[in-house]
């Protein structure tokens, strides 16, 4: 039998996505047998993570909670008139990192996943609109995941936005095989957006 306080933290930590009990093990022996230093400053993000960060009204990207809204929105050298649309806010920095976008971003706040209960009324997607308008949008990049969920949401929202503005220009982001990769460990949907979007040679 573990002490008490052991085990609180294997349950605390085994709540965490992809953290099974023998890894929620293994970070709490780490944390136990480590200098106290490194548990006082994991405890003290994690008491400061959400009175410190809130969602920005606009975006929805993950923002300083003095901020009224995200720079990503509020730096004049963003092209406002372009709107990348993701699921997450931590895919704005995936993009980010490529350093080749200059306009907004909007998160959905997820997929459409009617197993899971998500519908498009519990995502970000009539802020979207209203961006659309308020900001005079010309270009609406759909950047969902490659998953059956993603493709759902991005053929919903290429719909339901053609239907508010049949001039909008909407286009996603390129998909297909990796390079690097055997076509045998490719999955269905990779195969076949990169069929749909072969090129010449």
């Amino acid at each position: 039998m573990l002490p008490q306080a052991f085990n609180n933290v294997i349950d605390a930590l085994s709540m965490l996505p992809g953290v099974g009990p023998r890894t929620a093990e293994r970070y709490a022996y780490y944390l136990f047998k480590s200098n106290d230093k490194i548990s006082d400053n994991i405890a003290l993000a994690l008491s400061n993570l959400h009175s410190s960060v809130k969602s920005c009204p606009v975006t929805f990207a993950l923002i300083d909670a003095e901020d009224e809204v995200s720079p990503f929105y509020s730096d004049p050298e963003r092209d406002k008139t372009t709107i990348l649309v993701v699921e997450e806010p931590l895919d704005i920095y995936a993009i980010e990192q490529t350093r080749g976008y200059k306009g907004t971003y909007h998160v959905l706040g997820g997929a459409i996943s009617p197993i899971d209960g998500v519908t498009p009324e519990q995502l970000h997607i009539g802020e979207l609109i209203k961006r659309a308008n308020n900001d005079n949008v010309k270009e609406i990049i759909i950047a969902t995941n490659p998953s059956v969920e993603g493709e759902s949401t991005a053929l919903y929202l290429e719909r339901i936005l053609h239907e508010q503005n049949p001039n909008l220009k909407l286009t996603r982001l390129a998909r297909g095989l990796p390079l690097g990769i055997d076509l045998s460990y490719a999955d269905q949907i990779t195969l076949s957006a990169a069929l749909e979007n072969r090129t010449d040679l």
